[in-house]
């Protein structure tokens, strides 16, 4: 039996969290469309939908950081997918730090937790 999100409920979107499969860190957040979907099935690197770019994105394809799928798992609504994944580089995040969580607040004030491990400008000219 296949199963795919169900796109048309999300209005053609899904997000999908992202997962180290080991540690169960979790990496990022993205967001998936159906043709997105069928290339990371495809190929088992994980291939998500830039809502900034409007295009199909696969992760690590300017970094060389890419996520290398282990599991895939589709929430009970089949609205949300989880991917485990084998970060391969240092960082799963665009600002070089390893997971986009990296901003811890407590007591209302906002801290850094880690340092990046790659220079975005010098990864992507930006």
């Amino acid at each position: 039996m296949t199963l795919c999100p169900d796109f048309d409920k999300t209005g053609g979107l899904v997000p999908v969290i992202v997962q180290q499969h080991d540690s169960k860190q979790v990496l990022m957040l993205a967001y998936m469309n159906l043709a997105a979907w069928q290339a990371t099935l495809a190929t088992g690197m994980a291939t998500y939908y830039s809502r900034s770019r409007k295009a199909l994105w696969v992760k690590g394809e300017t970094s060389g950081h890419v996520q290398r799928v282990h599991q895939i798992r589709i929430d009970c609504d089949r609205d949300t997918v989880l991917l485990l994944v084998d970060q391969a580089g240092a960082a799963a995040c665009h600002t070089g730090h390893r997971s986009c969580f990296f901003t811890i607040i407590e007591n209302g004030a906002a801290r850094v937790d880690g340092q990046p491990l790659f220079d975005p400008q010098t990864v992507y000219g930006k």
